[in-house]
């Protein structure tokens, strides 16, 4: 019998395998096939009635063209749409890859980095990738809307009207 909060992580993971999966719009029958499993076990993978293997969700991952470690990382967010937003752009994977060469780099000097530096430097890059996001969707909003009157009958767009969605 599992735990409360075990069932939790699975129904976690599981929303984000079904999400990946029907965002990529493949049917369940294509990811097994692609992953070389009885259609029934991958049934039970995704539902999170069979196991869940760090292979298995690199191998889901190497299928669907998403980021198996953004995938893990829905158990510490509580979050499987954070699996599917990095799905293209595979945050945390280049994240993880940079840390890598922070280690190689760094070896055990890791250990002199202090948690206040750390916290400044992420949350310097967390802020800075929240600016290039407003910025790229204000520079094509000013785009459209500075050359829309050279094409006949295209009027300027509404303001907020390229805007990314808001998080759920």
């Amino acid at each position: 019998m599992k735990s409360k909060e075990e069932r939790a992580d699975i129904d976690l993971l599981s929303a984000a395998l079904k999400g990946i999966r029907r965002d990529r719009r493949m049917r369940s029958s294509e990811v097994a096939r692609a992953m070389g499993m009885p259609l029934r076990s991958y049934e039970h993978f995704e539902s999170g009635r069979g196991r869940f293997t760090f292979d298995r969700l690199v191998r889901f991952a190497e299928v669907t063209n998403s980021d198996a470690l953004a995938i893990i990382a829905v158990l510490a967010l509580k979050s499987p749409e954070f699996a599917l937003r990095c799905a293209d752009n595979k945050l945390m994977t280049i994240f993880m890859i940079a840390m890598s060469e922070l280690n190689e780099e760094l070896g055990d000097d890791i250990t002199f980095l202090e948690p206040g530096i750390l916290i400044g430097a992420f949350t310097r890059v967390a802020k800075d990738l929240s600016e290039h996001i407003a910025k790229r969707d204000l520079f094509a909003e000013t785009w459209l809307k500075e050359r829309s009157s050279k094409i006949q009958g295209a009027r300027p767009l509404e303001d907020g009207r390229l805007r990314r969605r808001p998080a759920d």
